[in-house]
């Protein structure tokens, strides 16, 4: 069976049967695209916003079970403080006009990243936004914020160490207790320890702006991803751009180290 859509008079067609199951996104391009507009950095920012509301719904549609988007790294902090403050505001305007939306919309959301650095406010409505979540099935939108994933595997390795310490107190001989009844850790429980615990791998990774790199993004979680890179900044990928990294993605032979 084939899905074909039609975006400016150019059929796209792509197997609705074998669909990503998890798309992750780099939201990437946003200041250079004000930037060659002769517009401030903030302004494709806010084109950026308006992007992801429409790529988040056309995932919703298609039937994607979860999207995961790159929004603001444990990096970005190094951007001037006005850009910094730029992005939280568009990123609370977005969170009330969700709240408001949600029941019609249904789309999961959660949060992957340190979110405790953030105001009270922005936090508050970050935990309302979640918990409303709860109530919906369908597509889960993961929204990576003060993320990175260096950041986010030393913290599961400093979780994994604290609990080897708490575990030795119980033991008459700490390196023998451990040694000997200490569970393993393995590739399961190690993700289990991640932000992005009980979220399946991403299947499809892309990459708009014209780089190819995965800038500290899913590093873990991408091991045997497909990746999609196009020169599109992220303010001007639309549906038409996922459909063709979903087609890409539908003619890869994807082995996972097998033949």
């Amino acid at each position: 069976m084939f899905n074909k859509l039609k975006r400016k008079s150019k059929k796209v067609a792509w197997d609705s049967e074998k669909l990503p199951r998890h798309i992750a996104i780099v939201l990437d391009g946003n200041g250079r695209w004000a930037t060659k507009r002769a517009l401030p950095r903030t302004a494709g920012h806010a084109a950026g916003a308006e992007t992801f509301r429409k790529v988040a719904t056309y995932c919703k549609n298609i039937g994607i079970e979860f999207l995961t988007v790159y929004a603001f790294s444990t990096e970005n902090w190094k951007r001037p403080p006005d850009e910094v403050s730029k992005i939280m505001e568009l990123l609370e305007k977005y969170l009330h006009e969700a709240l408001e939306k949600m029941e019609r919309d249904r789309v999961k959301m959660k949060f992957i990243g340190d979110i405790s650095v953030l105001s009270p406010k922005l936090k508050a409505l970050i935990a309302e936004t979640e918990e409303v979540s709860k109530r919906f099935d369908g597509v889960q939108v993961n929204i990576c914020l003060n993320y990175g994933s260096r950041d986010e595997i030393l913290r599961a390795v400093d979780t994994y160490a604290k609990s080897l310490l708490r575990f030795s107190e119980y033991s008459d001989n700490i390196n023998q207790g451990i040694i000997s009844t200490q569970p393993s850790l393995t590739e399961e429980s190690f993700s289990n320890l991640l932000y992005t615990a009980n979220i399946p791998d991403p299947d499809l990774v892309i990459r708009p702006s014209g780089e190819y790199r995965l800038s500290n993004f899913l590093l873990w979680q991408s091991a045997y991803s497909e990746f999609y890179f196009t020169d599109v900044l992220w303010p001007d990928f639309n549906e038409k751009e996922l459909d063709q990294a979903i087609l890409t993605y539908q003619k890869r032979d994807r082995r996972f180290g097998g033949i």
